[in-house]
């Protein structure tokens, strides 16, 4: 558990932070945190708004518009996602229409890396190059490394031959002799990283995990992923198929989830961990997740975990381990999970 290379995913995405002009409402009073009036920035794939399109770079460049006070707000319709959107500042809201607001996860392709990928190397030479392109979000690990920190997560800046160009270096040796060290084309899908105040409200992300290799657990990723963030609420959003965690937060503090569903996935539903504490979970519904349903990493601590619906996923309904202490459970429903309904993993 190498916390301190957490930082790493905090500039894997190389996005820009643009400020932008935008339009003000009468009446509006400046945030205290920058003297600022907040603003409304929309993104919409047709009709009136800041930015027009159906991807993620339309979304990215109106997210890197934002400054503290402003609310994001995302029109209907299904957005193909090549690469995260990444929010670069506190103090902001991002708000979708409920249930028709998805972004939704491209194809994720493959390639085993035959040279490259040392410690501290942004150069893979791949065997099948011709599967990438720039600006897609990728992952790089091999199968030496057990633990969910070992992976980076970057983003692509050139593809040149069979050499991928990324915009953040790697984290560690990935050994393509003994390891089977590749690429793949994974990332979270919405995340925020050292941020505070942030609320995610009204989207839904689908992972598409039928197209995608399991490629990222909740240390590095999830289809809705924070870190080393404070004081941030995600509202009444769904997350589900994604390939590997569905809700996951990581070195947080007060993260309050609400009326969210996360269903589908092959990981876990939700994934508070890594010393997040104060938590507070309520009113969910966490089901047909392949694995387990709700599960606190290591020392969770000071929760509170309210009348949610844990139900049909395949191991166990909640997992508790390593100096997870001082957390409420009430009201909560758990039942028809495959193994257990809570389950205290035997960690020292």
């Amino acid at each position: 558990m190498n916390t301190p290379l957490c930082y790493a995913l905090g500039a894997l995405l190389s996005f820009s932070f643009l400020v932008a002009a935008g339009c003000t409402t009468g009446g509006e009073k400046p945030t205290p945190q920058t003297g600022s009036v907040p603003r409304t920035i929309r993104v919409a794939q047709q009709g009136e708004a800041d930015v027009i399109g159906s991807d993620n770079r339309a979304l990215q460049a109106a997210a890197d518009m934002l400054r503290p006070g402003d609310t994001l707000v995302i029109g209907p319709g299904t957005y193909r996602m090549d690469n995260s959107l990444f929010i670069p500042c506190s103090d902001v809201v991002v708000r979708g229409t409920p249930g028709e607001t998805i972004f939704f996860k491209n194809p994720g392709p493959g390639s085993r890396i035959v040279d490259g990928g040392d410690y501290g190397e942004k150069v893979l030479v791949v065997e099948e190059p011709e599967k990438f392109h720039a600006g897609m979000g990728v992952t790089v690990l091999d199968d030496n490394y057990n633990s969910g920190w070992d992976v980076t997560v970057s983003s692509i800046s050139e593809v040149r031959g069979d050499t991928l160009y990324l915009t953040q270096m790697t984290l560690r040796d990935y050994n393509y002799e003994t390891g089977n060290a590749r690429v793949e084309a994974s990332f979270p899908i919405l995340c925020a990283i050292d941020v505070e105040n942030v609320t995610f409200e009204g989207i839904t992300v689908d992972g598409n995990k039928d197209e995608n290799p399991y490629f990222l657990d909740g240390c590095r990723g999830g289809g809705i992923y924070l870190h080393k963030a404070k004081n941030c609420t995600i509202r009444n959003c769904v997350v589900r198929n994604y390939n590997g965690d569905g809700i996951s937060f990581q070195i947080t503090d007060s993260i309050t989830v609400t009326d969210c569903q996360s269903y589908g996935n092959t990981n876990y539903g939700i994934h508070p961990g890594t010393g997040s504490s104060h938590s507070v979970i309520r009113n969910c519904h966490f089901h047909h997740n392949d694995r387990i349903g709700f599960f606190l990493c290591w020392r969770v601590r000071r929760g509170f975990f309210a009348e949610n619906l844990i139900e049909n996923n395949g191991l166990y309904g909640i997992s508790i381990g390593h100096k997870d202490t001082d957390n409420l459970f009430e009201n909560n429903i758990i039942r028809n999970n495959g193994f257990c309904g809570a389950y205290f993993r035997p960690e020292t």
